[in-house]
């Protein structure tokens, strides 16, 4: 049995082939073009085989091109319209490896030469004019979409200007949501640049204004300055990581009581019970730091920040390492007690 586009199938009816399949009753051949990991039944996917079809090699379908224009029968052979080698290559550039489109621009542009009875052998620019304006295999929301985009994040961090413009202008070309793109590299300027050039998240989030605003064609210029300011910027996920520590921090600790100078105490009551004693204002010390601990007191001297020598997070990284040794010493000095009393 073979299902043509099986993934158009929906849950109940790929279950009912499971047990045909299984028993042998039928020996069931299934195609799809999307990503069957996605598209088809898990239960299914475990009982079969699957087979990836790739695109063809040029070589191969210049081959398969020069068996249709030899064949009489079932190919070309009739028209007597000699193509030219680079014609036939210039097929195989415009098909993306798919015979099948290859077929039929070499089918139109036969068909174009022998109406216009020209005697001249068959070259580029007639495939040119056949194939017509290229189209990029593209989704909104499959397999297609997810490898772009993660190509373009991945040029970027990688600190490649042209890849990155090559995959925006790959996804832009095939109709993809400007908005989406804009999105993603907000959230690279934060995640991947970060405190290393702090600039980053404001152009970024000023080309995401404009693409909305502006909308396309215009909106892939700033998005082209997005992303070549993005991938040549020097890069530190060290405020995502430390994002990941600390929320680790919460899930493993739970609720820890908030120290008691830190508390606010809109109340006598909460005055009495120690709410906000011993808060020491920041902007009154000569450099405007003041080395109380701020974390709970069961986290200690938890260090979930850790950035990286690399950009302007090379000052910061000098700033913090001053301040954590202060309150290091501060807190050596009052013997590792907790200055609230609230060690819960």
């Amino acid at each position: 049995m073979f299902i043509d586009e099986i993934h158009r199938f929906n849950r109940a009816q790929q279950d009912a082939l499971l047990p045909h399949a299984e028993r042998g009753t039928v020996t069931l051949i299934g195609a799809t073009t999307e990503n069957p990991s996605f598209e088809v039944n898990a239960p299914l996917l475990s009982r079969c085989r699957v087979l990836t079809l790739k695109p063809l090699a040029d070589e191969d379908v210049t081959g398969l091109l020069s068996r249709a224009l030899a064949d009489a029968e079932r190919g070309l052979g009739r028209s007597r319209v000699e193509v030219t080698p680079e014609a036939l290559r210039a097929v195989a550039g415009a098909c993306d490896g798919d015979a099948r489109r290859a077929l039929g621009i070499l089918e139109d542009a036969v068909a174009r030469h022998a109406s216009r009875a020209r005697t001249e052998p068959l070259g580029p620019d007639a495939i040119r004019e056949a194939a017509g304006r290229r189209i990029l295999a593209h989704d909104r929301d499959r397999e297609e979409h997810y490898n772009v985009v993660s190509a373009l994040i991945k040029s970027l961090r990688a600190s490649d200007p042209d890849a990155a413009l090559y995959w925006l202008t790959r996804m832009l070309a095939a109709g993809e949501d400007p908005r989406f793109v804009a999105r993603r590299l907000v959230v690279f300027a934060s995640e991947d640049v970060g405190n290393a050039d702090p600039s980053a998240l404001g152009l970024a989030t000023s080309a995401f204004l404009a693409t909305e605003r502006i909308g396309m064609p215009e909106a892939r210029i700033p998005l082209a300055q997005a992303v070549t300011y993005l991938a040549c910027a020097p890069k530190s996920n060290a405020s995502y990581a430390a994002l990941g520590r600390a929320t680790e921090a919460v899930e493993q600790r739970g609720s820890l009581p908030v120290p008691l100078h830190l508390r606010n105490a809109p109340t006598g009551l909460m005055k009495e019970l120690g709410y906000g004693r011993g808060y020491r204002y920041a902007h009154d010390a000569p450099d405007a730091f003041v080395p109380d601990p701020n974390l709970p007191a069961a986290l200690g001297d938890a260090e979930f920040y850790r950035p990286k020598p690399v950009g302007a997070e090379r000052e910061i990284a000098e700033r913090l390492s001053a301040w954590r040794a202060r309150r290091r010493r501060e807190r050596e000095g009052r013997g590792g007690d907790d200055p609230d009393g609230d060690d819960r």
